[in-house]
């Protein structure tokens, strides 16, 4: 999740200064933490220090999401007038067609907040092509790319496709989203009329609703997983968590059976976090508790989650099963999903 604190409240700048620090501690979560603060120096106008943390992230060897980078730096240029590199970025992301759906939002969102519609809603579009193709329930992590290319479309006074219908379903507000994407809202701001003024405001604060509903959780509700080795490890060293996970297979089982029980109940932005032996024994001893206490493990879960540790689920069609077997998911354990 990106800083939204305007500058007013929060010293971005010492912000990112302390996530720099935090970073070098904890190589493991350099990424998401320097991410974080490249995006506070963003937001304290500071865009060639943030261009420059994208550059250190870009230069190494072991990034998870190098595209996701790749657009924020691209996304960042092109606000301080370096155009023509961030134009030529987004088209190598564009043709790179990542399996994540971040990058796609960002490049797309970027094109848009520069006036270029048409091709922002050709961006929306090949990314909810790759997608979400033959998807019937589309992932939390999908539904802005969704919500965008709505409201491009709706800019552009394009007609209403199956996607769009789609995006209207997974909206939950209020306000439809033909409402709030309406080009002509702009015009009952200046309006005179009392019930054009007091629709405008019901539709501002569905939109902060959303918005804040979406910040209130900025990383996924995740379940723990033990790989098989770890989780050996684990109960050797600490017999009493056997009670927790009686074999692996049923460990396994047990994961998808929870976050199947959270989607139908409603539960959106769900993930998996892989767990460590080392990890786990070194967030006990940040907590001054013992690594064999059960009701540490949530907690290290949702540690986990909200360092960016977490895998989304379920995993896009076509793509490898989460446990780690190597097989497509719904031949593994998405089978009869």
């Amino acid at each position: 999740m990106r800083p939204d604190t305007s500058a007013e409240h929060v010293d971005h700048n010492a912000e990112a200064a302390r996530l720099e620090r935090t970073a070098g501690l904890h190589p493991e979560d350099a990424e998401h933490l320097l991410l974080q603060a490249a995006a506070h120096l963003e937001l304290a106008d500071d865009r060639p220090r943030a261009t420059t943390l994208y550059d250190r992230l870009l230069s190494s060897t072991s990034l998870e999401n190098p595209h996701l980078v790749r657009a924020l730096k691209a996304a960042n240029l092109w606000e301080y007038g370096h155009e023509a590199e961030a134009r030529a970025i987004i088209d190598g992301v564009r043709a790179a067609s990542p399996r994540d759906p971040a990058p796609w939002v960002i490049v797309a969102e970027s094109l848009e907040s520069h006036d270029e519609l048409e091709a922002a809603q050709e961006t929306f579009t090949e990314g909810a092509t790759l997608l979400l193709t033959d998807v019937t329930d589309p992932p939390y992590a999908t539904h802005p790319l969704l919500f965008g290319r709505h409201r491009v479309r709706r800019m552009l006074g394009m007609p209403h496709d199956s996607w769009d219908t789609r995006a209207d379903t997974l909206h939950k507000a209020p306000v439809s989203l033909d409402e709030l994407h309406d080009p002509k809202r702009v015009w009952s701001l200046g309006s005179d009329n009392p019930a054009e003024l007091q629709a405008e405001i019901a539709r501002l604060q569905s939109e902060l609703t959303t918005a804040r509903e979406a910040l209130s959780r900025p990383f996924p509700v995740a379940i723990l997983h033990w790989p098989a080795d770890e989780l050996a490890e684990l109960v050797a060293a600490y017999p009493s968590l056997e009670s927790e996970y009686p074999s692996h297979e049923e460990h396994l089982a047990t994961i998808e059976t929870s976050l199947r029980e959270l989607a139908a109940s409603g539960t959106g932005n769900l993930g998996i976090v892989p767990g460590t032996v080392p990890s786990y024994e070194a967030f006990a001893a940040s907590e001054l508790a013992s690594p064999a206490e059960a009701s540490l493990l949530p907690q290290y879960a949702t540690t986990l989650a909200a360092r960016g540790r977490a895998v989304a689920w379920p995993p896009q069609r076509g793509a490898e099963c989460w446990c780690g077997s190597g097989r497509v998911y719904e031949g593994c354990h998405g089978g009869g999903a």
